[in-house]
C-alpha cells in the first residue's frame, strides 16, 4: 500500500481521516502530530492514532523551533492580520508543512494529507508549503474533496467508536499552540451572540479577574523578548509563563470578525495573553528606538507580512525579503517595558532602552534644556514656504516682491489682490474646494 503522512492533531476532523483514508483511497496511513505547545496528552494521542489504524504514529518535539524560528520573526515585524490577530495558527502551518515532508521523504511517503475544508484557511497554508517544498509530494484532503460537515464526522466517528474531543452539544472547533488558541463553530458563528465562557481556557473572565493589578517587566535584545522581571527564560518558558500570568488577568482575549483568504468573513475567536503582551511591550521599545521615518515605513511593511504569514506564504522570496529589512530595524531595539495587567487590559507604565533616540534634555522644558530655540523660527521659515508661495500667488495674488515689501512696512503699487491673474474673472465663483480669499 502506498503510504501517506496526515497530519494529526486528534481532534474531530483528522480522528475520521484515518479510516477514510485506509477504507476510501487504500492508504497506509503515517501521522504526525506536531507538538507546538498543546495542553493535551500527545501519548494518548499517539496511541489514539495507532489504535485507529496509522501504522506509525509520530511525535516531533518542536516547540522551540515554533517560538525562535516562526513567533520571534512576527513579532519582530509587529504582524498582526488586520491589525488584531497575532496569527498564532498562521505561523504554525508552515512548520507544521515542513515537518510533513521531512516525516514523508524519512518514510518513504508519496502523499500527505490535512483534513481542511474547503473553505478555509489552512489548506492554502498546508497545500502552498508543501508545494514549495516539494512539488513532487501528492497532497490529499478528503473532508474538502467529499463536503465532509461537522454533524456528518461526530456521527461517523460514534459509529466507530472513535473518541473525539466534540459533541453535537459542543462542537467548537479548536486550534491551540503557544502563541495562542483558535475557537470556532457551533455558537460562535453568529456574531451577534456574545462568546460563552466555555468558549475560553486560558483567560479568566474580566469580572472574575484578580482586582489588584500585576505589573510585569519584559526586556527584549534586538525585539527579542528574553527576560520577565529581570529573570532571563528560554523561548518556550517565556511564552508559557507570560500565558499564564496575563490569563489569570482576563488579558489576551480577542471576537474578530475576519476576512478569509478564500473571500468569506468569518467570525473567530482567540486567546493569545503572551502573543497580545509581547506585541504591546516590542512597539513600546521601538517607539524609543526608529526614527519615525523606520516606524512608519516598517507600520507597511508589517501589514504585507502579515497578510504573507495569514495567506500560507511563508516561504515565499518577498517574505524572505522583507524579513531581512525587519532584521535590520531590530538592531537597536533592546530595552525593557514595564506593563501592568488588570481585568483584561494591559497599560505601559515605563520603559527604557540601551540606545533610546528620546534625549530628555532635547525634550524638557526645564532647566538644562539643551533644544536650540533660536533656529526654530527659521525652521518654521522654510517649512512653510511651499504653503505661503502657494497662498500668496494663487489665492492672495501677490508677487514675493509685493510680500516682500509688505513685511518691510513698504507700500506696494495700487494694483488690488482682485486684479491679479491669480483670482477668477468678475461674476464667477472660485473653483470647488479653493479657500476664500481674506
Amino acid at each position: 500500500m502506498e503510504k501517506v503522512v496526515l497530519a494529526y492533531s486528534g481532534g474531530l476532523d483528522t480522528s475520521v481521516l484515518i479510516p477514510v483514508l485506509k477504507e476510501k483511497y487504500g492508504y497506509d496511513v503515517v501521522t504526525l502530530t506536531a507538538n507546538l505547545g498543546t495542553e493535551s496528552d500527545l501519548n494518548a494521542i499517539e496511541q489514539k492514532a495507532l489504535k485507529t489504524g496509522a501504522s506509525q504514529a509520530f511525535v516531533d518535539d518542536a516547540r522551540d523551533i515554533f517560538v525562535r524560528l516562526f513567533c520571534w520573526p512576527g513579532l519582530q515585524a509587529g504582524a498582526l492580520y488586520e491589525g488584531i490577530y497575532p496569527l498564532g495558527t498562521a505561523l504554525a502551518r508552515p512548520l507544521i508543512a515542513k515537518l510533513l515532508v521531512d516525516i514523508a521523504h524519512q518514510v518513504g511517503a508519496k502523499a500527505v494529507a490535512h483534513g481542511c475544508t474547503g473553505k478555509g484557511n489552512d489548506q492554502v497554508r498546508f497545500d502552498v508549503a508543501v508545494a514549495a517544498l516539494d512539488p513532487t509530494l501528492k497532497i490529499v484532503a478528503p473532508v474538502r474533496d467529499h463536503k465532509m460537515h461537522r454533524d456528518e464526522e461526530i456521527k461517523y466517528a460514534q459509529e466507530r467508536g472513535i473518541p473525539i474531543p466534540i459533541t453535537l452539544d459542543s462542537p467548537y472547533s479548536i486550534d491551540e499552540n503557544l502563541w495562542g488558541r483558535s475557537v470556532e463553530a457551533g455558537i460562535l458563528e453568529d456574531p451577534w451572540l456574545e462568546p460563552p465562557e466555555d468558549a475560553y481556557q486560558w483567560t479568566t473572565s474580566p469580572r472574575e479577574a484578580p482586582d489588584e493589578p500585576q505589573q510585569v517587566e519584559i526586556e527584549f535584545d534586538e525585539g527579542i523578548p528574553v527576560a520577565l522581571d529581570g529573570v532571563r527564560l528560554a523561548p518556550v518558558d517565556l511564552v508559557r509563563q507570560l500565558n499564564r500570568l496575563a490569563g489569570v488577568h482576563g488579558v489576551g482575549r480577542i471576537d474578530h470578525i475576519e476576512n478569509r483568504l478564500i473571500g468569506i468573513k468569518s467570525r473567530e475567536v482567540y486567546e493569545a495573553p503572551a502573543a497580545v503582551v509581547l506585541h504591546f511591550a516590542h512597539n513600546e521599545v521601538e517607539k524609543l528606538t526608529l526614527s519615525k521615518d523606520q516606524m512608519r515605513f516598517k507600520a507597511k511593511v508589517a501589514l504585507e507580512i502579515a497578510d504573507l504569514i495569514y495567506n500560507g506564504l511563508w516561504f515565499s522570496a518577498l517574505h524572505q525579503d522583507l524579513a531581512a529589512f525587519v532584521a535590520s530595524t531590530q538592531r537597536y531595539v533592546t530595552g525593557s517595558v514595564r506593563v501592568k495587567l488588570y481585568k483584561g487590559n494591559i497599560s505601559v507604565i515605563g520603559r527604557r532602552a540601551q540606545h533610546p533616540l528620546y534625549d530628555k534634555m532635547l525634550a524638557t522644558y526645564d532647566t538644562g534644556d539643551t533644544f536650540d530655540h533660536a533656529s526654530a523660527a527659521g525652521f518654521i521659515q522654510l517649512f512653510s514656504l511651499p504653503l505661503r508661495t502657494q497662498a500668496h500667488q494663487q489665492w492672495l495674488g501677490l508677487s514675493s516682491d509685493q510680500i516682500l515689501r509688505l513685511s518691510a512696512g513698504e507700500k506696494v503699487d495700487d494694483e488690488q489682490p482682485g486684479d491679479s491673474a491669480g483670482d477668477p474673472p468678475p461674476g464667477e465663483e472660485p473653483p470647488d474646494g479653493a479657500p476664500v480669499q481674506p
